[in-house]
């Protein structure tokens, strides 16, 4: 079976990986990789300190990234690097943290390039298209 966590779920997993970080306890090892992406955002420290704002909507009409969703993605391409799948992915990261010269950097490539992926995709009505995805990380200035 297929494992389909919600909306508030995936947040609630977050907020508690970051909790636990914060405070120094232990963490599995999936709230460890959650962590070590929520540390490169400082700037959504504070989501995860008011409850309020962890379970609001974030729509692009307000102007701004859905911190959540770019947290889940950030994920989604730490999965990828460490397994290389689709295949060459971490050939292309390499590449992209030489062109930025800065890591983190790298990895919005990449998340943006997944975004963008998974966006066509879910208009299409179809799988996600892994070599459309990698070309559309080769194609980036």
């Amino acid at each position: 079976m297929l494992f389909q966590p919600s909306r508030d779920d995936v947040r609630r997993f977050l907020a508690e990986s970051y909790r636990r970080w914060r405070a120094g306890l232990p963490l599995e090892p999936m709230q460890a990789v959650a962590a070590e992406v929520i540390a490169l955002h400082p700037d959504y420290f504070a989501l995860f300190d008011d409850e309020t704002r962890l379970f609001r909507d974030y729509t692009p009409e307000d102007g701004g990234v859905n911190p959540f969703l770019h947290l889940t993605l950030h994920l989604a391409v730490a999965e990828q690097l460490a397994i290389d799948q689709p295949p060459g992915i971490k050939a292309l990261y390499a590449v992209r943290v030489q062109k930025r010269g800065d890591p983190h950097e790298a990895l919005h490539d990449l998340v943006e390039a997944l975004g963008v992926t998974l966006f066509e995709a879910q208009r299409a009505g179809r799988m996600p298209d892994n070599d459309s995805y990698l070309e559309r990380i080769r194609q980036l200035p």
